[in-house]
This record gives structure tokens, sequence and C-alpha cells, in this order.
């Protein structure tokens, strides 16, 4: 059996892969993991849990609040609310552990589990591991230590839990968001009452599409992975802009006046300049992945704001913003993260932010998302390929310092094995689309004859 925890917690079919048994089971280990850790020392220890709308989050979060319950953790119960949401209520109320039930973007199907530490950052790697080893040893027959009697915890509902993030956001906006029309794409999701009263108190005229989840339409053809419907609502509307997110609301793209995407690495672009004109960019520096845009490199470059870039996938931006007391960070998916005021990529923070900047300026998003020019990027996946041999095969290192030669400063050549599926991805930025196909094939040919 393969490690459960992945990149963002554990996830699956659910009631296939991710069972009841497996949520209860993981949820009492964590709770003794963490009672080992000295977590709860001197204390009751308390958690939040919290979930989207997936018709499978109800069964899931009844065997999640069991499993912590009957190891003695007392549960605040906040519903339906957003990723981002259950990591800032875990750290606001002061509670030990935070749980969210979510497979975020994926279909309806899958769910997920992801645990927060105290503070609401996200669960260290050394701790997965224990849990995951504790809940295995467990899961064979080897019987818990139980509390009974008044050691056993104590569940409820906690319904303030809306009200405080949504007050939360508001607070930390740097300006209202009056005068705008903006279109609102909840994915179906976690996000769908939260965005639009919060987009609605800032100030903003909102009008909502994707925002009537019935448990079995997450993410369905809306949301940060399906623009279409945003583009046409916002042209329809004459909004200002759009913005779309994911089923657990950790991301945001958005949508200009002509319904043209702004896309995550053009949102960093322009909250970077907005937060250093505000003196809170710290360091003047800016994270991203590897995989962003190289139009972004260039425009920051050009703009005098640092960049530096790290392997693809949220965790490995945020772990890099906290080692080094960065305070923005994302991805090209729309996963966005401002240190001072979230642990996670918070999408409704985003999109706030990005509408309070049209807002402050007075100028259109297309004009803000300008500062920025998106090369032409080609993506080919080349399957059935020996993966670990992409650092180590002298051919396809000969062929890429060609590529390279090639494209000059103004191209740019990624190759990546992938970490789930047999197969290499690569990617080719030029400033000419079929220049960038054409490269993108040839090296996609090299790499299947070299590696396959």
């Amino acid at each position: 059996m393969g490690r459960l925890f992945g990149t963002d917690g554990v996830r699956g079919v659910a009631n296939a892969d991710l069972t009841a048994e497996l949520a209860l089971g993981l949820s009492v280990a964590a709770a003794h993991v963490l009672a080992e850790a000295g977590t709860f020392e001197g204390h009751r220890p308390v958690a939040v849990v919290g979930r989207d709308p997936r018709a499978s989050g109800e069964f899931l979060e009844a065997a999640v609040v069991a499993g912590l319950a009957s190891a003695g953790v007392d549960v605040l119960r906040v519903g339906v609310l957003p990723t981002p949401a259950v990591a800032y209520l875990t750290g606001a109320l002061g509670a030990d552990l935070g749980v969210m039930l979510s497979a975020s973007h994926n279909a309806m199907p899958d769910n997920g589990i992801k645990f927060f530490a105290r503070g609401g950052h996200k669960l260290a790697d050394e701790l997965e591991d224990r849990i995951e080893r504790t809940y295995r040893a467990h899961s064979t027959g080897e019987p818990w230590d139980r509390p009974t009697g008044a050691g056993v915890g104590r569940v409820r509902d906690y319904d303030q839990g809306f009200d405080n993030y949504v007050a939360h956001l508001i607070g930390v906006l740097p300006n209202r968001l009056d005068g705008l029309k903006v279109v609102i794409d909840g994915a179906h999701g976690a996000a769908s009452r939260v965005s639009p009263e919060a987009f609605s108190r800032a100030g903003a005229e909102v009008i909502t599409i994707g925002t009537e989840p019935d448990g079995l339409n997450i993410n369905h053809e809306c949301g940060s992975t399906h623009l279409d419907k945003l583009r046409a609502a916002v042209v329809e509307h004459a909004a200002d802009l759009g913005v779309a997110h994911d089923g657990d609301a950790d991301r945001c793209l958005a949508v200009d006046a002509t319904g043209a995407e702004v896309d995550g690495d053009q949102i960093l672009a322009v909250l970077a300049l907005a937060m250093r004109e505000a003196g809170s960019l710290r360091k003047n520096t800016v994270v991203a992945t590897v995989m962003s845009n190289l139009g972004f490199k260039l425009a920051m470059e050009r703009e005098g704001v640092e960049l530096v870039q790290t392997a693809v996938g949220d965790r490995y931006v945020l772990e890099e913003m906290k080692a080094n007391g960065f305070a923005l960070g994302g991805e090209q998916s729309g996963h966005v993260i401002v240190l001072d005021h979230a642990t996670t990529g918070d999408g409704t923070l985003t999109g706030l932010m990005l509408a309070a900047r049209v807002a402050a300026t007075g100028r259109p998003l297309r004009e803000l998302a300008g500062v920025m020019e998106r090369l032409p990027q080609v993506l080919i996946n080349v399957r059935d390929v020996d993966k670990t041999r992409v650092g180590s095969s002298q051919e396809l290192a000969e062929a890429v310092t060609d590529a390279e030669r090639e494209l000059g400063a103004t191209g740019r050549v990624l190759l990546r094995s992938s970490g789930t599926e047999p197969l290499v991805r690569v990617m080719v930025e030029a400033a000419d689309i079929e220049q960038a196909r054409a490269v993108a094939q040839r090296l996609a040919d090299v790499v299947k004859s070299a590696l396959g």
C-alpha cells in the first residue's frame, strides 16, 4: 500500500478509497499523535471540523467527528466553509487541530481529509507520517487507549464561524469596493455563500453563478477549471470583473470586463505591485513556482520586484515564504497566499484584494493585468517512459541545450517527471506560439526515444 498522505492531505474516491472507516481511524490516530507530541498538554483539546458541500462529506464528517470525540477531543463543527476558513478559525479560536473534508477542484465522487495544526498551519510532514504509521498499527488490531465517562469529547455546532470568517476578510481589505460590479462563480462549492457575502459587505454589486450546491454539482462545468460561463456572465452584465473559485475555495482565477482570463501569475503581478506600494511586500519579493509563465518573471524584473521560484505545488511556495519571511506567493492555477492574513491559499481573499486594487486605482482589471504579457506556453505529456532518467540522459540534455539556444532570452524549456504517473511533462514557452509548439514536439519526440 502506498503512502496515504499526498501533497494536500489524503484523497481518493469517497466510499471506495476514502471510506468512513479510514476517516475515523485517521482522526483517532491524529488525536493520539498530537497528544503524544504534547499539543494537548494542560488543557482539554479542541478541534475545528469543516467540509465542502459534496454528498460524501456528510458521512465523512460524521466519521471524523466520531473519531475525534472518541479520542477525547471536543469538536466545533463549522459545517460548509472554505478550506482557508477552517484554517483561519483553527487559529482564531485557539483550537489544537483543524480538519477539512474536501477534494478541492476534483470531481464530485472524490473527497479528501486535510489536517491543520494549531494556528491553522499545515501539519508537518513528520506528524503526517506518524499519524499514518499509528493508523496502520491500530488498523491491524492493536487496541486504542480510549477515554470513558467525562473524558470523551463533546460535539457542538459552531454557527458563528461563517460571520467570523467574513468579518476577518472584510477587516484586512485595504479599501472598500463601492462602485464595482462583480460576478462570482462559486463552483457550487464551499464559497457559494461566503464569497458573495464578503464582496457584498465590502460594497460591491454582486451577481452570482455556480452558487447553488446540491451535493452533486460541485466543480461541474463551473468554477476556476471551467471559466466559459463566468466570461459570458461578466460580458452579459457589463461587470467590472469576475472571480472564479474551486470546490474548497483556496483558489481564485479572474476575468476582466471583456471576458479575458486573468490567471494566477497575473493576479500575483497585480498584488505584488499593490503590496509594494502599500509597503507590505516584505523584502520586495514574490514567490512563485517554476511553472509560472516567463512573462511573469520578465515583468517582475522590469518592475524591480525580486522573484524566488520553487518546485511546483503551493506547499513548496508556502514553505519558502515561511522560511524567509516573504509576504506574497502563489501559483499560475490561482493558489495565492497572502501570509499576513492567511496561512494557506485563500480564493475569496485573493478575489477581494484584486477587486480592491481595481477600486483603489480606478483602472480596469485588463489594464492592471497588462503589467505582464503571457508568453505562449505549450505543454506535452509524454507517457510510458522511464521518468527516473530525465536528469541523467545525455541525449535529452543535449536536446534541451539546443532548444534553449534556439529560444534565447524570450523562451524557456522545462522538463518535469510526474509525481503520480509514468510520464514526463515537456513545457516550452516562446514569443511565438508556432515556435513553442515546434520545439515542444521536437523535445517530446526525444523524450520518447531516449526514455521509452
